[in-house]
C-alpha cells in the first residue's frame, strides 16, 4: 500500500511536498483506514484547492512518476525524460526534479526516489525498513554514474548497464532482481483516471463486459450498485458499443419487454462517464490497485461522487485493500462524505506562484488548536477558514465599468 508521495521542483511545487497516506491517531470513521501490522493507511485521499493552485500538478507528479519508472526501460540513449521544474525561479529553473515514495510491501516499508532533469537521472536512492520501529537501511545510492551498493546483491555488476538517462532499480528489474520487481509490480497497479476526459476509459468496460467471468461479473455488480436506471449492460455484436437495456411498460404499468440504447447516444453524460470508469474502478477495486482521479465529481452528481469514495473507504467492498486519491470541487463531501480530517487535503498558492498542499489534521486555527471534529468542515472551507479557495472580485463593479465603457 502506498505510505507517502512526495513532489519537489516540478511544475508549480518549487519546495517538497508530501501527500501523507498515513493514518494519524484521530478517532473518526476507524473502516476508512487499511491495518497492516502496526502500519495504517488510508484508504481515500480527497484534495481541495482553487482552480489553478496546483491540486491537478500533485496528480500530475505521481502520474510523471510512475511513467517515468514504467518507461525507464523502453528509453533509448538520446531519449528525453518528460519532466518540467518550477520554471517561475531562476534558482530551480534549471535543476532537477525530485520524487519520492513510499510503499509497504508484504509487511516491508520501502522509501525509493530519483531527482532527474530531461536528460539524464541526478540521484537515486532505494530505503528498506523491515519492522515498525526498525532502522531504516539503504539497499542502493546514487549519484550520476556512481551507485553505491550497500546490501543490494541484485544490483551486482549492473551499474555499468545502467544509463545515464535510465533508472537503476528498472534495470534490476530487468535482471529479474526479486526486490526489484516487487517495487516496480506496484507500480503498475496504478492507473491514472481522468474525471473530464474519459472516453478513452471505456475500452476497458466494453472488455471486460465482454468477458464471461469476474472481470464481467464485477463490472455489472458496480454498475447496478450505483442504480443508474437501466436494467442490463451489454455489448453490440455489430460495432462493440455499449449497450443499456431499459424496461418498456404497458399503460397499466407492466413491463412487457426490453427497449436497447447505444449508451453515448441516449444516456446522460453522467451516466456515460460511470460507465467509462466502471471497468477502471473495479479492475482497481478487485486487485489491490492505487485509483488516481483528476475532478472524480465532473458530471456526477454528488451522491454518485460519495458513493464512489464509499466504495473505496469501506472494508467489505475494498476486501483487496486498493486506495483512490483524487481532486474534486465537491465541497458536499466535507459534510456527507464520512471522510476523515487527515483524508482532506488541501492546495494553495502563494504570491510567487509556488503550490502549497497541507491537511485538514495539520492545519492549526488562529489560536494555535487544530480543528475540532465537530467543526462544519464544508462551511467553513466555503468561508475561506482553511484557505485554498478562489479569490472572486466584485462582479458587480466588473459589470459596471463594463457598461460605462
Amino acid at each position: 500500500m502506498l505510505l507517502e508521495f512526495s513532489v519537489g521542483n516540478y511544475l508549480s511545487f518549487k519546495d517538497k511536498k508530501t501527500l501523507n497516506l498515513m493514518a494519524t491517531s484521530i478517532s473518526e470513521y476507524p473502516g476508512n483506514i487499511i491495518t497492516d501490522g502496526k502500519y495504517k493507511a488510508l484508504r481515500s485521499v480527497a484534495i481541495y484547492g482553487a482552480n489553478s493552485s496546483g491540486k491537478s500538478n500533485l496528480l500530475k507528479g505521481m502520474i510523471a512518476m510512475f511513467d517515468i519508472i514504467q518507461n525507464s526501460a523502453k528509453r533509448s540513449s538520446t531519449d528525453e525524460i518528460e519532466v518540467t521544474p518550477f520554471l517561475l525561479n531562476t534558482e530551480t529553473e534549471n535543476k532537477p526534479s525530485h520524487f519520492e515514495i513510499v510503499l509497504l510491501l508484504n509487511g516491508i516499508r520501502y522509501r525509493y526516489g530519483f531527482e532527474v532533469c530531461r536528460k539524464k537521472v541526478h540521484y537515486e536512492w532505494l530505503f528498506e525498513k523491515k519492522t515498525f520501529t526498525g532502522k531504516e537501511r539503504n539497499l542502493f545510492i546514487r549519484e550520476g554514474n556512481n551507485i553505491d551498493l550497500n546490501d543490494f546483491p541484485e544490483g551486482e555488476k549492473l551499474e555499468s548497464k545502467t544509463r545515464e538517462n535510465a533508472l537503476f532499480l528498472a534495470v534490476c528489474d530487468q535482471f529479474n532482481g526479486t526486490i526489484s520487481q516487487k517495487i516496480m509490480m506496484k507500480f503498475f497497479s496504478v492507473r491514472e483516471l481522468s474525471g473530464i476526459e474519459h472516453q478513452d476509459n471505456r475500452i476497458w468496460t466494453i472488455f471486460a463486459c465482454m468477458l464471461s467471468s469476474d472481470a464481467n461479473k464485477s463490472v455489472r455488480h458496480f454498475i447496478d450498485h450505483l442504480q443508474l436506471g437501466f436494467t442490463r449492460l451489454s455489448i453490440s455484436n455489430d460495432d462493440q458499443q455499449l449497450m443499456t437495456s431499459h424496461n418498456v411498460y404497458n399503460k397499466t404499468g407492466q413491463i412487457v419487454r426490453e427497449k436497447s440504447f447505444e449508451s453515448e447516444v441516449m444516456e446522460s453524460s453522467g451516466t456515460n462517464k460511470i460507465l467509462d470508469l466502471a471497468g477502471y474502478l473495479t479492475g482497481i477495486l478487485d486487485g489491490g490497485g492505487i485509483a488516481i482521479i483528476d475532478e472524480l465529481d465532473a458530471k456526477l452528481h454528488p451522491l454518485l461522487t460519495k458513493e464512489i469514495v464509499r466504495m473505496f473507504n469501506d472494508p467489505e467492498i475494498n476486501e483487496h485493500n486498493a486506495q483512490l486519491i483524487f481532486t474534486t470541487h465537491d465541497t458536499n463531501l466535507l459534510s456527507y462524505g464520512h471522510i476523515r480530517r487527515d483524508q482532506i487535503y488541501f492546495t494553495e498558492k502563494n504570491p510567487t506562484e509556488e503550490t502549497d498542499l497541507y491537511s485538514l489534521v495539520e492545519y492549526k486555527e488562529p489560536n494555535g488548536t487544530s480543528v475540532r471534529k465537530d467543526r462544519s468542515y464544508e462551511k467553513d472551507y466555503i468561508a475561506g477558514r482553511y484557505g485554498a479557495i478562489p479569490f472572486i472580485g466584485d462582479f458587480k463593479q466588473l459589470i459596471g465599468n463594463g457598461k460605462k465603457a
